[in-house]
């Protein structure tokens, strides 16, 4: 793993006048709750669209089902690789040099590359960068290889192979996760392939495959911001015990994953697959992989050298990737201290992230760049609409009416952040380039929070002219937890265009 700035940070931010100061005392009323909002919304207004080419499928995974790659692994945080196509070919259709900041499991870098596109991507999370160079591996194995290694894996009980040298060193939340003979076959198979399988390329995707199928063996399955856990784990459970069913085993679930890789792998160029797309063949190469925080990456990087950014970047919406995917963490040997960097490094969207103020200006300190940093903070403390959001929130915590009193830290962080990661991707664009960017609003105890606007606002405060804000047909519905208090009401999903005059 990469070092990071962030470090897990004490709790005590307090006379320090460079945090966000999000314990402020704030007035128990507030008396025009929505006339900043509105005003900036009738600034947007003319730029909000709906597009009918865009709906919920595209501009999520699910239109990448059944599509080779996309089926082994299921990452559920990114967009289809049709989107991809739609909007490089619609905003910018002559190929340069594109840039993902937020890059996940690669979608918009692997399909921009298939038109002729030069891709960067940076991703903080391992298991996107694992995700990303398992398919890289996938173009370049050779696919009788791999189907001759996986004839090989027939009839072999891998728990002969179990060395406890090898055993995961569970950290505290993926403990009990596996029944422990399959977890043993689990190690034993990935020893297997490190002793007897020579090809890197095909030992990469045999090691994928298991890491494809963790949730399948375990008691866990992934259940938006954490992990459901079965009650046969014998962890603790809640009001409702969850069953998941039956537990397939390691056997059953990696020659599933073998069997369907080996397909994927086996298709004609005839039949347009991932590994011989159908589009005109590109001589772009591999996307450029970056390891680590984009708040500290995008500073680092040229300007005026992309031509379009393509990204949707974590919402603002307490979803935690460190939990959801600790399995997958685990397998890549991360540790406790080393999940709770990571949950740090990353964009502020939990409760549980601290204030990166001080941090980021003495990072930019360091680059020599501390007008940069004073012009970002400045912009980010004269958004009226976010600051009259987080008013009502901040009273909201002292009226006991949030489910958790650090909501607002979250939202105030998110944005912080995010004000900096917009202002490095007007710096980084060339003249003409373009920013597409996917992205949901955020509601909190019925309090809805214009992520599009503010965005779009900061675009606008970095030099970024907002061409559109599109719209999908059918918005998001808030959460069940708020449709029982605040009624069933839609936020407004959008796809952001900003361009660099």
């Amino acid at each position: 793993m990469t070092s990071t700035l962030w470090t897990v940070a004490a709790d005590d931010q307090t006379n320090d006048p460079l945090t966000l100061n999000a314990e402020a005392p704030v007035p128990p009323e507030v008396t025009t709750p929505t006339v900043a909002r509105d005003t900036l919304y009738e600034r947007f207004r003319s730029r909000i669209v709906h597009n009918p080419a865009l709906d919920r499928s595209v501009v999520s995974y699910q239109a990448n089902k059944g599509a080779p790659f996309y089926g082994w692994f299921k990452y559920r945080e990114g967009f289809s690789e049709g989107l991809v196509k739609y909007l490089l070919r619609t905003l910018h259709p002559q190929p340069g040099v594109l840039l993902d900041p937020f890059a996940g499991s690669g979608a918009a870098l692997f399909a921009a590359g298939e038109l002729g596109w030069r891709t960067t991507g940076i991703e903080v999370l391992p298991v996107g960068l694992h995700a990303m160079n398992a398919r890289i591996a996938a173009t370049r194995v050779e696919s009788g290889a791999f189907h001759a290694a996986v004839e090989q894996l027939v009839g072999l009980d891998f728990i002969q192979f179990y060395d406890a040298s090898q055993a995961f060193q569970h950290i505290a939340i993926t403990r009990g996760a596996f029944p422990e003979d399959e977890e043993k076959r689990l190690i034993g198979y990935l020893r297997y392939c490190e002793m007897h399988v020579a090809d890197e390329a095909v030992r990469k995707l045999l090691q994928y495959a298991a890491f494809c199928v963790l949730e399948d063996i375990s008691y866990t399955r992934k259940d938006g911001q954490y992990l459901r856990w079965d009650a046969r784990s014998g962890r603790s459970q809640g009001k409702r015990p969850f069953n998941k069913g039956r537990i397939v085993t390691f056997r059953e679930a990696i020659g599933e994953k073998l069997r369907q890789m080996a397909g994927d792998l086996g298709r004609t160029p005839a039949q347009g697959t991932l590994f011989a797309p159908a589009e005109a063949p590109s001589s772009a190469g591999a996307p450029q992989l970056l390891e680590g925080s984009c708040l500290l990456l995008l500073p680092q990087m040229e300007s005026d050298t992309v031509d379009t950014i393509l990204t949707s970047p974590p919402y603002a919406n307490r979803y935690d990737y460190t939990r959801t995917y600790a399995l997958e963490l685990l397998y890549l040997g991360c540790s406790d201290m080393q999940v709770k960097q990571l949950r740090q490094a990353m964009l502020s969207c939990t409760v549980e992230n601290r204030d990166k103020r001080k941090q980021l200006h003495d990072y930019y300190v360091s680059l020599g760049r501390v007008h940069d940093f004073e012009r970002v903070d400045e912009a980010f403390h004269g958004q009226a609409a976010l600051h009259e959001a987080l008013a009502i929130l901040d009273a909201y915590r002292v009226q006991g009416k949030l489910n958790n009193d650090n909501v607002t830290r979250l939202v105030r962080n998110y944005f912080y952040e995010m004000c900096f990661v917009i202002y490095e991707f007007a710096r980084t664009l060339k003249p003409g380039g373009m920013v597409a960017m996917v992205n949901d609003n955020v509601r909190y105890a019925g309090e809805e929070i214009p992520v599009d606007l503010i965005l779009s606002d900061f675009a606008e405060s970095s030099g970024l002219s907002v061409r559109h804000i599109w719209t999908l047909g059918r918005g998001k519905g808030n959460s069940s937890q708020q449709m029982g208090s605040h009624g069933r009401s839609e936020l407004r999903k959008c796809v952001y265009v900003w361009e660099k005059e």
